[in-house]
Protein backbone atom coordinates (compact mmCIF):
# COMPACT_ATOMS: atom_id res chain seq x y z
CA UNK A 1 0.00 0.00 0.00
CA UNK A 2 1.19 3.71 -0.95
CA UNK A 3 0.47 6.77 1.36
CA UNK A 4 0.34 10.06 -0.44
CA UNK A 5 0.38 13.00 1.49
CA UNK A 6 -0.86 16.49 0.41
CA UNK A 7 -0.14 20.02 2.62
CA UNK A 8 -3.43 21.17 1.39
CA UNK A 9 -6.84 20.47 0.50
CA UNK A 10 -6.55 21.42 -3.38
CA UNK A 11 -3.39 18.91 -3.35
CA UNK A 12 -5.49 16.43 -2.44
CA UNK A 13 -8.89 16.41 -3.53
CA UNK A 14 -8.86 15.87 -7.47
CA UNK A 15 -6.74 12.47 -6.25
CA UNK A 16 -9.71 11.43 -3.72
CA UNK A 17 -12.18 12.12 -6.75
CA UNK A 18 -11.22 9.17 -8.58
CA UNK A 19 -10.69 6.87 -6.06
CA UNK A 20 -12.69 3.64 -5.66
CA UNK A 21 -14.10 1.48 -2.46
CA UNK A 22 -13.14 4.37 -0.11
CA UNK A 23 -12.77 4.19 3.85
CA UNK A 24 -12.13 7.11 5.69
CA UNK A 25 -10.44 7.65 9.39
CA UNK A 26 -9.90 10.43 11.29
CA UNK A 27 -6.57 10.68 13.51
CA UNK A 28 -4.75 13.70 15.01
CA UNK A 29 -7.09 15.66 13.02
CA UNK A 30 -6.43 14.26 9.72
CA UNK A 31 -8.84 12.12 7.38
CA UNK A 32 -7.22 9.33 5.92
CA UNK A 33 -8.80 8.21 2.78
CA UNK A 34 -7.83 4.45 1.95
CA UNK A 35 -9.30 2.82 -1.60
CA UNK A 36 -7.77 1.99 -4.69
CA UNK A 37 -6.46 4.65 -7.41
CA UNK A 38 -5.83 3.57 -10.92
CA UNK A 39 -6.31 -0.13 -9.75
CA UNK A 40 -3.30 0.20 -6.64
CA UNK A 41 -4.08 0.44 -3.04
CA UNK A 42 -3.51 3.83 -1.24
CA UNK A 43 -3.91 5.78 1.05
CA UNK A 44 -4.46 9.56 0.89
CA UNK A 45 -4.31 12.25 3.32
CA UNK A 46 -3.65 16.13 3.91
CA UNK A 47 -1.95 16.97 6.19
CA UNK A 48 -1.74 20.10 6.78
CA UNK A 49 0.92 22.35 6.31
CA UNK A 50 4.46 22.90 8.02
CA UNK A 51 6.78 20.01 9.28
CA UNK A 52 5.17 19.11 12.23
CA UNK A 53 1.89 17.69 10.62
CA UNK A 54 4.21 16.08 8.12
CA UNK A 55 5.84 14.12 10.40
CA UNK A 56 3.00 13.24 12.42
CA UNK A 57 0.85 12.44 9.15
CA UNK A 58 4.16 10.13 8.29
CA UNK A 59 3.90 8.22 11.76
CA UNK A 60 -0.02 7.22 11.22
CA UNK A 61 0.45 6.01 7.64
CA UNK A 62 3.17 3.80 8.92
CA UNK A 63 1.82 2.85 12.55
CA UNK A 64 -1.90 2.51 11.37
CA UNK A 65 -1.97 1.53 7.66
CA UNK A 66 1.57 -0.11 7.24
CA UNK A 67 2.56 2.05 4.38
CA UNK A 68 5.04 -0.12 1.55
CA UNK A 69 6.12 3.71 0.41
CA UNK A 70 5.52 7.48 0.76
CA UNK A 71 5.42 10.35 -1.81
CA UNK A 72 4.28 13.44 -0.77
CA UNK A 73 2.82 15.59 -3.72
CA UNK A 74 2.67 19.39 -3.57
CA UNK A 75 4.05 22.60 -4.89
CA UNK A 76 7.12 24.31 -3.96
CA UNK A 77 9.14 28.16 -4.57
CA UNK A 78 12.05 27.51 -7.09
CA UNK A 79 15.36 28.26 -5.82
CA UNK A 80 16.93 28.38 -9.51
CA UNK A 81 16.43 30.73 -12.62
CA UNK A 82 16.63 27.40 -14.59
CA UNK A 83 13.10 25.98 -12.44
CA UNK A 84 10.29 27.84 -13.66
CA UNK A 85 6.81 28.21 -12.69
CA UNK A 86 4.72 25.11 -13.53
CA UNK A 87 8.11 22.85 -13.40
CA UNK A 88 8.13 19.95 -11.70
CA UNK A 89 11.21 18.86 -8.84
CA UNK A 90 11.55 15.32 -7.81
CA UNK A 91 13.56 15.04 -4.64
CA UNK A 92 16.85 12.95 -4.81
CA UNK A 93 17.18 14.32 -1.02
CA UNK A 94 15.54 16.22 1.21
CA UNK A 95 17.40 19.05 4.20
CA UNK A 96 15.41 20.99 6.73
CA UNK A 97 16.95 24.27 6.08
CA UNK A 98 16.25 26.04 9.49
CA UNK A 99 17.87 23.19 11.46
CA UNK A 100 20.40 25.40 12.96
CA UNK A 101 22.83 23.49 15.28
CA UNK A 102 25.78 24.97 14.42
CA UNK A 103 26.64 26.58 18.26
CA UNK A 104 26.96 22.11 19.21
CA UNK A 105 29.28 22.04 16.27
CA UNK A 106 26.79 20.51 13.80
CA UNK A 107 26.60 21.69 9.94
CA UNK A 108 23.81 23.13 9.18
CA UNK A 109 21.01 21.20 8.45
CA UNK A 110 22.34 18.40 10.38
CA UNK A 111 19.50 16.92 13.29
CA UNK A 112 21.75 16.59 16.28
CA UNK A 113 22.16 13.19 17.32
CA UNK A 114 20.87 11.47 14.36
CA UNK A 115 23.66 11.72 12.39
CA UNK A 116 22.16 12.71 9.46
CA UNK A 117 21.69 15.94 7.61
CA UNK A 118 19.82 15.19 4.73
CA UNK A 119 17.92 11.98 3.87
CA UNK A 120 18.16 10.08 0.41
CA UNK A 121 14.61 9.58 -2.22
CA UNK A 122 14.26 6.00 -2.79
CA UNK A 123 15.96 5.63 -6.41
CA UNK A 124 13.21 3.10 -8.02
CA UNK A 125 10.22 5.58 -7.27
CA UNK A 126 12.32 8.73 -8.53
CA UNK A 127 13.58 6.72 -11.68
CA UNK A 128 10.12 6.23 -12.36
CA UNK A 129 8.19 9.71 -11.59
CA UNK A 130 11.22 11.29 -13.58
CA UNK A 131 10.11 8.71 -16.79
CA UNK A 132 6.45 9.10 -16.10
CA UNK A 133 6.68 12.72 -15.94
CA UNK A 134 8.37 13.52 -19.38
CA UNK A 135 5.08 11.67 -20.73
CA UNK A 136 2.70 12.91 -18.70
CA UNK A 137 3.43 16.76 -18.70
CA UNK A 138 5.31 17.09 -21.98
CA UNK A 139 5.24 20.56 -21.93
CA UNK A 140 7.10 21.56 -18.54
CA UNK A 141 10.83 20.47 -17.70
CA UNK A 142 11.31 17.94 -15.00
CA UNK A 143 14.46 18.08 -12.43
CA UNK A 144 15.99 16.02 -9.95
CA UNK A 145 17.52 17.73 -7.11
CA UNK A 146 17.34 18.35 -3.30
CA UNK A 147 14.30 19.66 -1.47
CA UNK A 148 14.79 22.14 1.08
CA UNK A 149 11.94 22.52 3.80
CA UNK A 150 11.45 24.86 6.74
CA UNK A 151 8.55 26.19 9.09
CA UNK A 152 8.42 29.26 6.53
CA UNK A 153 6.93 30.79 3.42
CA UNK A 154 9.93 31.82 1.61
CA UNK A 155 8.95 35.07 -0.38
CA UNK A 156 12.11 37.06 -0.05
CA UNK A 157 15.34 36.89 -2.59
CA UNK A 158 17.53 37.17 0.15
CA UNK A 159 16.26 34.09 2.43
CA UNK A 160 16.13 32.79 -1.29
CA UNK A 161 19.66 33.00 -2.03
CA UNK A 162 20.58 32.04 1.85
CA UNK A 163 18.85 28.41 1.88
CA UNK A 164 20.58 28.38 -2.48
CA UNK A 165 24.20 28.75 -1.03
CA UNK A 166 23.88 26.63 2.17
CA UNK A 167 22.12 23.84 0.93
CA UNK A 168 22.35 23.69 -2.82
CA UNK A 169 18.74 23.29 -3.19
CA UNK A 170 16.28 23.10 -6.23
CA UNK A 171 13.06 24.43 -4.43
CA UNK A 172 11.85 25.00 -1.03
CA UNK A 173 8.46 24.26 0.61
CA UNK A 174 7.11 23.56 4.06
CA UNK A 175 6.83 19.39 4.75
CA UNK A 176 8.89 17.25 2.12
CA UNK A 177 11.83 16.82 4.65
CA UNK A 178 10.28 16.09 7.84
CA UNK A 179 8.00 13.38 5.63
CA UNK A 180 11.56 12.09 4.39
CA UNK A 181 12.71 12.14 8.42
CA UNK A 182 10.29 10.17 9.57
CA UNK A 183 10.55 7.28 6.44
CA UNK A 184 14.07 7.41 7.04
CA UNK A 185 13.64 6.35 10.35
CA UNK A 186 10.97 3.63 9.58
CA UNK A 187 12.85 2.51 6.42
CA UNK A 188 10.24 3.21 4.61
CA UNK A 189 10.80 4.55 0.65
CA UNK A 190 9.70 7.95 0.23
CA UNK A 191 9.65 10.77 -2.99
CA UNK A 192 8.55 14.24 -2.97
CA UNK A 193 7.16 15.67 -6.04
CA UNK A 194 6.75 19.40 -5.71
CA UNK A 195 5.43 21.55 -8.79
CA UNK A 196 6.94 24.90 -8.90
CA UNK A 197 4.02 27.30 -8.05
CA UNK A 198 6.26 30.76 -7.23
CA UNK A 199 10.17 32.14 -7.74
CA UNK A 200 10.54 31.84 -3.63
CA UNK A 201 11.18 35.41 -4.43
CA UNK A 202 9.92 38.98 -3.74
CA UNK A 203 7.32 38.17 -6.50
CA UNK A 204 6.27 34.83 -4.58
CA UNK A 205 2.74 36.20 -3.11
CA UNK A 206 1.47 37.49 -6.79
CA UNK A 207 2.45 34.25 -8.06
CA UNK A 208 1.47 31.88 -5.87
CA UNK A 209 -2.57 32.62 -6.10
CA UNK A 210 -2.04 32.89 -10.11
CA UNK A 211 0.09 29.41 -10.74
CA UNK A 212 -1.19 27.36 -8.01
CA UNK A 213 -4.05 25.32 -9.79
CA UNK A 214 -1.53 24.95 -12.70
CA UNK A 215 1.39 23.34 -10.60
CA UNK A 216 -1.31 21.18 -8.78
CA UNK A 217 -2.82 19.59 -12.38
CA UNK A 218 0.84 18.74 -12.83
CA UNK A 219 1.64 16.90 -10.00
CA UNK A 220 -1.77 14.59 -10.11
CA UNK A 221 -1.11 14.17 -13.53
CA UNK A 222 2.30 12.92 -12.82
CA UNK A 223 1.24 10.69 -9.70
CA UNK A 224 -1.55 8.86 -11.99
CA UNK A 225 1.08 8.08 -14.39
CA UNK A 226 2.79 6.50 -11.77
CA UNK A 227 0.60 4.38 -10.05
CA UNK A 228 -0.14 2.65 -13.72
CA UNK A 229 3.08 1.67 -13.59
CA UNK A 230 3.84 0.91 -9.98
Amino acid sequence: MLGIIGAMDVEVEKLCAMMEQVETQTAAGMTFHQGTLQGKEVVIVRSGIGKVNAGICSQILVDRYHVEGIINTGIAGSLRNEVNIGDIVLSTTAVQHDMDATGFGYALGEIPQLGAKEFKADETLLKLAEKCCQKANPDIQTFCGRVASGDQFVSSRDKKDWIRANFDAYCTEMEGAAIAQAAYLNRVPYLIIRAISDKADDSAHMDYSEFEAKAVEHSVRLLLAMLKEL
